[in-house]
């Protein structure tokens, strides 16, 4: 496992970011346009995230929020700036595509815990933090078990699990499961009370939760 998770893993997102680019240029091409005309400019949305060893990276997405503000010059909720056009995208994570030029980087892999805000690190409990013992995914095994649909609990210890069991036929399941869900069920997309997901607050020291 560790010569996989070491070596092998990452001469595979190497080849299969390259692969996918080269494959995909023309969707590149059209979702740019699409972007353009429907959103406009910037075409992609870069944000800070933390990666292995929480390591910080940018990202790169295409674009599926506006930057309409209110009358204070705030920006909107995420509801709000949030169109139909944007949904598609999201729903079709067609708006990740971008993060391929990241896994070529060596910033993620395709797969691995999803990389999160930075802002949340200090919010970890001790457990918590172990999911930046690898390179953040595309995918990942909490993505497929659920996404937004489930709670941060629930998503930090299923990020912790794939920590502890990285092996080439664990990346290849949750490929497989990507595809299926991306191609055939949207389930998991948005929270129940979000069009996204709420912001992880973290816990008091009170109520700290272990994560197992």
């Amino acid at each position: 496992m560790k010569i996989y998770r070491n070596y092998i893993k990452r001469l595979l997102d190497i080849i299969c970011s390259l692969v996918a680019i080269i494959v995909l240029c023309w969707l590149f091409a059209i979702l740019a346009i699409l972007v353009r005309v429907r959103l406009g400019s910037p075409v992609l949305f870069t944000q800070e995230r933390p990666g292995k060893d929480e390591k910080i990276f940018k990202i790169y997405k295409f674009r599926t929020m506006t930057d309409e503000r209110d009358e204070n010059g705030e920006l909107l909720s995420d509801e709000d700036r949030l169109t139909k056009f944007g949904k598609r995208l999201r729903n079709s994570s067609l708006d990740e595509l971008p993060e391929l030029f990241n896994i070529l980087n060596g910033d993620m892999s395709v797969i691995g815990p999803r990389p999160l805000l930075v802002r949340y690190l200090p919010r970890y409990t001790e457990e918590q933090h172990r999911r930046h013992e690898v390179r953040p995914g595309l995918s990942g095994w909490a993505q497929v078990n659920g996404r937004n649909a489930i709670s941060w609990e629930e998503k930090f210890a299923l990020d912790v699990w794939y920590v502890d069991h990285v092996s080439f036929g664990l990346d290849v399941k949750i490929i497989g499961m990507t595809i299926k869900k991306a191609f055939f069920s949207h389930e998991g997309i948005n929270s129940e009370t979000s069009a996204t997901m709420e912001e992880f607050m973290g816990y008091s020291d009170q109520n700290e939760i272990e994560v197992r």
